[in-house]
């Protein structure tokens, strides 16, 4: 039997924001097994969403308003991890791990390194972090890995590289730890199955950024290199509003082998 998950992920700057923008009608109308959210900027009990059929899991940044992160899947989970086990890394609601019987499933909300690279410091110490984690994950089972990942990999990743070179989700030292997760046997499924289209799920709310399409490609679905070969689609769902990210989206059989 064949058994084709449908992933989406999305980072929806602010829950109780895109509540009020269509969310429950475009969450209806995707129908996916699995719905990643990321900065969902809440606290618990400051919104009222439980979709039927669905199993909800959040985690909350400390800090009111900030981060954090939500997934909800039709299929219960045999066990569920809030961060990654660094204290310094937890305190902002930035992973969920699901655990199934062949996979995880992480959801993951890249720290940003700020203007003027203020927080790059702290973010590649994430990324050492963030990157070992997956690893020991997948000593276990392969992995499937979603979120903001906050950076442009390459340069066909954003519309104006050179312009760009030394901002945040773009500097040298971000776009290689990127590079490294790749190589420790990670594929990138967006890029791996069509290595030359362009398109963005990031635009600034400035200057009309998403009206004219200069924006960044800094949404993911990373997954183990062995689970490449059950790939089936993968999408950036570029028509979807109601945040300055739009959701992009998995295709996966998990059928027993």
């Amino acid at each position: 039997m064949v058994i084709v998950m449908k992933c989406i992920s999305w980072n929806v700057n602010g829950f109780r924001a895109v509540l009020s923008k269509g969310f429950e009608e475009i969450f209806s109308a995707l129908d996916a097994d699995f719905f990643a959210l990321q900065e969902t900027k809440m606290q618990e009990g400051q919104a009222d969403f439980a979709p039927e059929g669905y199993h909800a899991f959040w985690h909350y940044a400390e800090k009111k308003g900030y981060s954090g992160t939500a997934v909800f899947t039709k299929h219960p989970p045999l066990a569920v991890t809030y961060g990654i086990g660094i204290p310094e890394h937890d305190s902002e609601g930035r992973v969920i791990t699901l655990e199934y019987e062949s996979f995880y499933f992480v959801t993951c909300y890249t720290p940003n390194a700020q203007r003027e690279l203020a927080r790059l410091s702290y973010r590649m110490a994430w990324e050492d972090a963030i990157r070992d984690y997956l690893m020991r994950l997948d000593t276990v089972k392969p992995v499937i890995y979603c979120g903001d990942l906050n950076v442009a990999h390459e340069e066909i990743d954003l519309k104006n590289p050179k312009t760009n070179h030394l901002s945040a989700g773009f500097s040298d030292e971000e776009r290689a730890a990127f590079s490294r997760l790749l190589s420790s046997g990670f594929a990138d499924t967006f890029r791996r199955l069509y290595p030359d289209t362009v398109t963005y799920s990031w635009w600034s709310y400035m200057y009309k950024a998403r009206e004219k399409n200069v924006g960044w490609r800094i949404d993911y679905f990373v997954v183990s290199e062995r689970l490449m070969p059950h790939v089936t689609d993968a999408a950036i769902m570029t028509d979807i509003m109601g945040s300055d990210h739009c959701p992009v989206m998995l295709g996966i059989d998990l059928s027993p082998d």
